[in-house]
């Protein structure tokens, strides 16, 4: 059995020179060679909330959200499924072991659920935008 890759995240715009007229939403294709667990954070009026998870096979995309895009910002968080962190970053908010949809991002671990550290996201405003997860070079 060979070791796993380190993975790290590519962030593009998802632009296709397709005749079909463009979706807007928010996808996560996972380029790597692990099957990923993908949350995402959002701002939902003065608050954020975090929502999971996705289960994404490699070669494979997920739609993390199906409407257009109205923040700059969103938040992604994602670990295989031993739960080895595979993209983690900075920013700390809530997750929970098994599907969850949770506002606020203060005290998780007095509310019951995990802290997650998810990575920036910055979309340039744009209405569509895909994250891509790849295997890093060797």
């Amino acid at each position: 059995m060979r070791p796993p890759l380190p993975i790290f995240a590519a962030v593009a715009c998802g632009l296709f020179a397709l005749p079909v007229a463009a979706r807007a939403e928010m996808r996560l294709c996972n380029q790597s060679y692990d099957v990923l667990n993908v949350a995402i954070g959002a701002p939902d009026g003065e608050d954020f909330v975090t929502r999971g998870w996705w289960r994404v096979a490699p070669n494979q995309c997920a739609v993390l959200r199906r409407e257009p895009l109205q923040s700059r910002y969103y938040y992604i968080f994602a670990t295989d499924v031993f739960g080895k962190e595979v993209l983690s970053g900075a920013i700390p908010m809530c997750v929970a072991p098994r599907r969850f949809e949770i506002t606020g991002q203060r005290d998780c671990l007095l509310r019951g659920f995990l802290d997650a550290r998810f990575i920036e996201v910055d979309t340039e405003e744009r209405s569509n935008w895909t994250v891509f997860v790849s295997p890093r070079p060797t």
